[in-house]
């Protein structure tokens, strides 16, 4: 009985794990979409039809995918079994999103049924790439190294810093300029501030020290000030928000005559994408 219990709950474990998994790659390859109101526009006036197209026309791309890379450990995986993860990796793609867009007041609870579904899904299908291609994002069985060369040469923490600011850049910088950091900072209210920060650290936690990506292991055993999952994770968020405040300062969305309010609200929405690219940063040392 004991020995079932255990088989049952290392299956509840792992699955949360691989659901992690592909949530944080849908992340890393999601996150652009949805801050390009095109997308919104074009999801808000999709007709069911189209919708259908577009979700079989996705299915075909994840279930490939899932064949050669997916989000889970095994490599082993028969047609059934990638048939389901593909219905899983869509689902997972789709209620991200959402949780994004309702994040950013992009979607609310009087938004209409049609457009909060048609948003999520063409918003949620790219992310459901970024699921199917999971295990190949920094996935760890493909930079396994024994030996020292990978150690970073300056201080880890140090490390950190400069490997956080230029993955925040890389995904913030075509960001930073649009309009769509005013439009959305516009709609934002001190909790959703509040909300937005809460889930920038979770996000970022989850990709470095959850999701099972490059050196996790290794990562939790790093001591310094700054070199434990939670204080690196804060210190990491507040990198990122620096360097999102310098972007959009950098491309005059904000200016030393803006008030302390303006200049938080487009840093919180910015540092969001920003964070998340400052997560893939420290995987990639």
């Amino acid at each position: 009985m004991n020995q079932a219990k255990k088989h049952r709950k290392n299956q509840w474990s792992n699955e949360l794990k691989d659901i992690i998994r592909g949530a944080s790659g849908g992340f890393l390859f999601g996150i652009p979409l949805l801050y390009t109101m095109e997308v919104w526009w074009i999801g808000s006036h999709t007709q069911p039809a189209q919708k259908s197209i577009a979700i079989a026309t996705t299915f075909i791309a994840v279930f490939l995918l899932i064949r050669t890379e997916g989000f889970r450990k095994t490599k082993d995986i028969r047609w059934r079994d990638a048939a389901m993860d593909t219905v899983e990796a869509i689902a997972i793609g789709i209620v991200c999103a959402a949780f994004v867009l309702f994040l950013l007041r992009e979607i609310t609870l009087e938004t209409p049924l049609q457009e909060t579904l048609g948003k999520a899904i063409f918003e949620g299908l790219p992310f459901a790439l970024g699921v199917a291609l999971a295990r190949g994002f920094l996935s760890g069985d493909r930079y396994q190294s024994s030996d020292s060369e990978n150690e970073p040469t300056i201080h880890p923490t140090l490390a950190d810093i400069g490997a956080t600011l230029i993955g925040a850049t890389i995904i913030a910088f075509n960001i930073a300029p649009t309009d769509e950091v005013p439009m959305l900072a516009a709609a934002i209210s001190p909790p959703w501030q509040l909300a937005i920060i809460a889930a920038s650290l979770l996000i970022s936690y989850g990709i470095v020290f959850a999701a099972g990506f490059t050196y996790q292991a290794k990562r939790h055993q790093q001591r310094g000030i700054f070199q434990n999952p939670l204080s690196e994770t804060v210190m990491a968020y507040l990198v990122s928000l620096a360097a999102s405040a310098f972007m959009l300062f950098f491309f005059h969305k904000l200016s030393f005559d803006d008030p302390w309010s303006v200049w938080l609200n487009y840093t919180l929405v910015l540092g969001l994408p920003a964070t998340i690219g400052g997560a893939a940063g420290r995987l990639a040392i």
